[in-house]
């Protein structure tokens, strides 16, 4: 479709949403495509999480061919409302990695509605930066970073990410360990994001939440795309009209769902969160609640940030790099053993939350 892959036209670029799970992609997301001027898909492209490291190298037409016989029976291909004999041949003549079987899907997905832009939300490509931006020269992308203590709390409530067995049955240590995956998760994407400046965005979930209007004017600027507040709150997609807090039984979510650790987090647990991630959280812009004698980090503290940043940097690594990849879960694909009739989704479904994660 004309100007989806010219770089110089930015009004057209596509656009990645990304950041730790739980700081916002969701709602970011569904209020990008509750504005207008982006292909709707509401589903996962999990391809540097599950279908590379499951598959192998996409420089080898085998490994291709073996990755699309599962992807045509996955959920994220029923959602692109696609057929799947061009999609295939397509990939199978011109995809080579990751990003190019993300922009040849996403371009067909855009191109098949009519519409000049696409935008995709997967948390983790916060880890992928490079590699997209190597792939998609034009890619724009917004890294959603919110408050880390409120991140353990939720992670921790549903779940999303697994300790080391030492830490996984002790409330603060298991909180810390998630606290220090956030860390990590938002550190690679600044790291990476400042090598890209303008064409890298952060956004706080807090902005988005309590100045919704000028913080989407901002996004709309570095965009070049009209974030139009009351359409969007018109449209209303996904998120914007269901949460999916983790607390949403509690009833609380509309109320406040700020700084929710300041109530529900001991002192002895913020008291190590602050000591584990505190610079991390003063980088990000969000300030310490206790003084530095209270949250002075010792031989243990950073002991764990170097246990837990090398163990994620390491478990990435020979994901992508080893064999070890052909252990990913293929769950997330939510397979079916012959493909339904494929149909465009209706702009009204709502986004599935995010992915539970395991490290």
């Amino acid at each position: 479709m004309p100007g989806i892959d010219n770089p110089s036209n930015r009004s057209r670029s596509p656009v990645f949403v990304m950041g730790c799970h739980r700081s916002g992609t969701n709602l970011l997301y569904d209020m990008l495509l509750s504005a207008g001027g982006f292909a709707i898909y509401r589903g996962s492209l999990p391809v540097y999480e599950t279908l590379t490291p499951r598959f192998g190298s996409l420089k080898h037409r085998g490994n291709r061919e073996k990755l699309l016989q599962t992807w045509v029976r996955s959920k994220g291909f029923r959602r692109t409302g696609l057929d799947a004999e061009p999609l295939c041949s397509r990939i199978l003549d011109d995809c080579r990695d990751g990003g190019d079987f993300i922009r040849i899907t996403m371009d067909a997905v855009a191109s098949s509605q009519g519409i000049p832009r696409w935008v995709l939300y997967d948390p983790d490509n916060v880890l992928h930066i490079a590699r997209l931006k190597a792939c998609i020269p034009n890619a724009l992308f917004l890294h959603i970073i919110r408050d880390g203590r409120d991140i353990a709390l939720s992670l921790k409530k549903m779940g999303g990410f697994t300790p080391l067995p030492w830490d996984r049955n002790h409330e603060t240590k298991s909180l810390v360990a998630t606290a220090l995956y956030w860390q990590w998760m938002v550190r690679n994407g600044r790291e990476h994001g400042r090598r890209i400046p303008f064409d890298y965005m952060e956004i706080h979930y807090e902005d988005l939440t309590t100045q919704p209007r000028k913080t989407l004017n901002k996004i709309g600027a570095f965009l070049d795309h009209d974030l139009d507040y009351d359409r969007i709150k018109r449209a209303g997609l996904g998120r914007l009209s269901e949460t999916n807090s983790s607390f949403r039984e509690t009833g609380t979510e509309k109320i406040n769902p700020l700084g929710r650790w300041k109530k529900r987090l001991s002192h002895a647990d913020i008291a190590a969160i602050e000591a584990a991630v505190g610079e991390c959280l003063e980088e990000a812009g969000y300030p310490l609640s206790l003084p530095e004698a209270e949250r002075t980090a010792g031989l243990r503290e950073w002991g764990n940030r170097l246990l837990y940043k090398n163990f994620l940097q390491t478990k990435m690594w020979l994901k992508l790099n080893t064999p070890f990849g052909r252990l990913a879960d293929p769950s997330v694909l939510q397979l079916q053993d012959e493909p339904d009739p494929v149909s465009t989704p209706s702009e009204t479904e709502h986004h599935e939350s995010d992915v539970t994660i395991t490290r």
